[in-house]
């Protein structure tokens, strides 16, 4: 099967303990971890699930009702699955692999815009981004009032560190913009585009 962050996730909760899909989706919740693991969809956290049982890596444990609620199935984690979550950790903690993030594939196609707009929609994200880094700080804060080890938190510090690196980066662009250290026109990009075709 394919490493994915929502196996991951679905296999490093039930080596806590077996429980159903939806108990899964409340501690991604609860313990912040949307940020980093989409499961907005909880289709997509079944089908990942169907899929680690078909691999063998979960197995049903039984069902449960709750209230008047309709059944739900409780997994659990295999022998082969806890083996393979600590294979695909290992993995993704050693080995750089491209992500394909949005923000990147817009700078690749940002001449599209004029300099006015993009300075503008950068701007806007500059806000996003020193919200972001408020809200990181308030969950640090708050994992330090809860006497939380550094082991937990480091998600945060990875956060926060990333989008530091973020702000600093776009801050130095749009300060180029401002000054006119960085400007471009529909001509010159064409020109320099037909420069490029004729020295191949």
């Amino acid at each position: 099967m394919k490493r994915s962050v929502v196996a991951v996730a679905v296999l490093a909760l039930l080596a806590e303990k077996p429980m159903h899909p939806y108990e899964m989706q409340r501690l991604i919740r609860e313990r912040g971890k949307e940020r980093v693991i989409n499961v907005t969809w909880r289709t997509s956290l079944y089908k990942t699930i169907d899929r680690l049982a078909d691999a063998g890596l979960v197995a049903t444990v039984g069902t449960e009702r709750a209230g008047g609620r309709p059944e739900r199935t409780v997994y659990e984690i295999t022998d082969d699955g806890r083996e393979t979550v600590r294979t695909w950790l290992r993995g993704m903690l050693t080995a750089p692999r491209e992500d394909f993030p949005e923000f990147t594939a817009a700078i690749a196609y940002l001449p599209l815009l004029d300099a006015g707009e993009v300075r503008s929609c950068l701007a806007g994200r500059l806000a996003a981004l020193e919200r972001d880094l408020a809200d990181i700080h308030e969950s640090k804060a708050a994992g330090a009032r809860l006497g939380l080890p550094r082991l937990v938190l480091l998600e945060e510090e990875l956060r926060e560190a990333t989008v530091r690196a973020h702000i600093d980066w776009i801050t130095g662009v749009v300060a180029d913009l401002d000054a006119g250290r960085l400007r471009w026109t529909a001509e010159e990009l064409a020109a320099f585009s037909a420069e490029l075709e004729r020295e191949r």
